[in-house]
């Protein structure tokens, strides 16, 4: 199967630049860190944290409704760097794109789960077996739907995947179109608050519950200083975040426009925290290659110790 990672630079420059938000032109003789990010990301958690304030490079925001567009934002240099989950940037940069991770943090994975209706008759992941499951393709979801499918002893084609983004995956799940919807935070805690959706299999013990920070070859060569800067106020403020949680929360919610019960239980349940690249990080992020590879989903094997930099101190 081909990698998910497919380049129209042109369209997507043009699709980023109408997104853009926050600082906008840039102030005369700082440079511009170009930040992608995604629903509940890292935009409400530095603005919550007040990390926004006394930045010496102007940063200019695009957000992305899930991890395979800012891959391909990334890929294009539309963009900077961005928060990516472990499974979408296995396949971008086995697809060839010039990024490298540089910060990593670890999460409880609950809610990277296969959800199904209220109402569904589906109990187990062995359920799954013949049933359409829409995610999105590379994602995370996509991950965790095909390790629940192995954890049933179940092969990767025994269900049928519908690839849509979230709002439409959604959409296909409530209408009774796809029979589950393998997703992750905070399109998760939204769907359980609102009644839509109960979680059938949870990632406990299927993810590694890792995300990363990463960004391009040319950012890394020309904005080492930014990047780390930007990088240590993210863990400033996470810090700050698990202090400080019915205020994140709420803010976290005026922000991305969710639900401040679904903001609360996304951020209360995940309990993200950054950590260094160790090798255990590093084997961790092997196994889910490896995992790919024995799906059929990667060409040939991807070494994950060559796309990762180190040489950033986050933590």
């Amino acid at each position: 199967m081909k990698a998910p990672l497919h380049i129209d630079r042109r369209r997507l420059l043009v699709g980023a630049a109408a997104v853009l938000g926050g600082s906008g032109l840039a102030r005369a003789g700082l440079p511009v860190l170009k930040a992608g990010d995604q629903k509940g990301g890292l935009r409400a958690l530095l603005e919550a944290a007040n990390e926004l304030q006394g930045l010496d490079y102007e940063i200019q925001w695009t957000e992305f409704p899930a991890a395979a567009p800012l891959a391909e934002a990334l890929n294009a240099e539309a963009v900077d760097l961005g928060p990516i989950g472990d499974a979408p940037l296995i396949f971008a940069q086995a697809a060839g794109a010039r990024i490298t991770a540089f910060a990593v943090n670890r999460s409880d994975p609950y809610g990277t789960a296969v959800l199904v209706r209220p109402d569904s008759p589906l109990k187990t992941a062995a359920d799954l077996k013949g049933r359409t499951i829409a995610t999105n393709r590379g994602s995370i979801g996509h991950h965790v739907a095909l390790k629940a499918l192995a954890s049933a002893g179940l092969k990767p084609d025994a269900g049928t995947f519908r690839f849509l983004p979230p709002a439409e995956a959604k959409l296909a799940l409530t209408q009774g179109a796809v029979d589950a919807w393998a997703t992750w935070e905070p399109y998760t805690a939204m769907a359980e608050t609102a009644g839509h959706a109960r979680v059938l299999v949870n990632g406990r013990g299927l993810s590694s519950g890792l995300s990363f920070l990463a960004a391009t070859d040319a950012a890394l060569a020309k904005k080492h200083v930014q990047l780390l800067d930007f990088g240590r106020r993210v863990v400033r403020a996470q810090r700050w975040s698990l202090q400080h949680v019915p205020e994140f929360s709420a803010t976290l919610a005026r922000i991305i426009g969710i639900p401040p019960e679904a903001a609360r239980l996304q951020f209360e349940r995940r309990q993200q925290r950054w950590i260094a690249i160790d090798a255990q990080v590093v084997a961790d992020q092997q196994r889910t290659a490896d995992f790919f590879l024995e799906a059929g989903l990667l060409k040939q094997a991807l070494v994950v110790k060559n796309t990762f930099d180190t040489s950033f101190a986050v933590v």
